[in-house]
């Protein structure tokens, strides 16, 4: 599900901002982007987004901006000759010709850039994850109010999905006995005068009506669309469950088209296909 939630804060008189936004993804994929020096909390932030968010590629960006022209980076260039007098002499006593190249020197200055004004991590752990946790308390509001629109959606879907069920449940005791005249009708036009209380008739249009016979699956169907209607209105996590449940519906959806031997059923199989896979599609990005 999509969202996005912002919340500020403040460390050592400096401002924290923390930004959270999702978007619709099966499975819950996270992404972080903290300043250089405070990466070590990132575990630690894809834990507390894991408490909230279930589904969904979520990316959390933490910004901190110190005051004025403090926040611009530097290079210690003490600690980067130090560091060059360190290899060469590791160098030297390895026999092994020392000429620092550019790219050499950007990699050993890069690596000792400073952003004064900024805190170590531990201190600003708590700050951070306080905004996360606003920010992340703002997603949730807004993740919610697109599941409120998605659950109307979803319970007018169901509707039209139990109206299909049922037409083809009122539509099937009439097959038998449509077969039957289709039958009889066949069997006189080929100059056969056999009656209905032919024995052979008889066991024809009985093995016809045990094999087309959906009453089973038109219960099971109904219980489906019960759970589902009920899963729907529940808490918590119901994204996996309710795919379980369509997966049945689909089931019994494809067995009721092969059975039934119909056109008009199989009218209305054709748009509980329709209808049960744009449900598929939706629920797919629900938690």
């Amino acid at each position: 599900m999509t969202g996005y939630g912002r919340a500020a804060g403040s460390v050592d008189g400096a401002t924290l901002a923390v930004q959270v936004s999702s978007v619709n993804r099966k499975v819950l994929d996270i992404t972080v982007s903290l300043p250089e020096d405070w990466e070590t909390l990132e575990q630690e932030v894809v834990g507390l987004v894991r408490r909230s968010v279930l589904r969904g590629k979520v990316h959390v960006q933490v910004e901190f901006s110190a005051p004025g022209s403090a926040s611009e980076p530097y290079w210690d260039e003490g600690a980067v000759a130090s560091a060059l007098e360190r290899l060469a002499a590791l160098a030297a006593s390895q026999g092994v010709p020392f000429r620092p190249s550019p790219e050499l020197l950007w990699q050993i200055a890069n690596s000792q850039r400073q952003v004064p004004g900024r805190p170590a991590p531990d201190a600003a752990r708590t700050p951070v994850f306080s905004a996360l946790d606003a920010a992340l308390h703002s997603l949730a509001v807004m993740r919610a109010k697109e599941g409120e629109a998605l659950l109307v959606d979803f319970l007018s879907r169901v509707a039209s999905l139990r109206r299909l069920v049922e037409a083809a449940a009122a539509r099937a005791p009439l097959v038998v006995p449509a077969y039957r005249d289709q039958l009889l009708k066949r069997l006189r036009e080929a100059g056969l005068e056999l009656d209905v209380g032919d024995e052979r008739v008889l066991r024809e249009i009985a093995l016809f009506a045990d094999r087309c016979d959906v009453s089973e699956e038109i219960t099971r169907m109904r219980s489906h669309l019960d759970q589902f209607t009920t899963l729907l209105r529940s808490e918590g996590e119901i994204g996996r469950k309710a795919e379980f449940i369509l997966q049945e519906l689909g089931r019994e959806t494809h067995t009721l088209g092969s059975k039934a031997n119909d056109l008009a059923i199989s009218r209305s199989v054709i748009e509980l296909k329709n209808e049960l896979e744009r449900v598929r599609e939706q629920m797919a990005n629900v938690e």
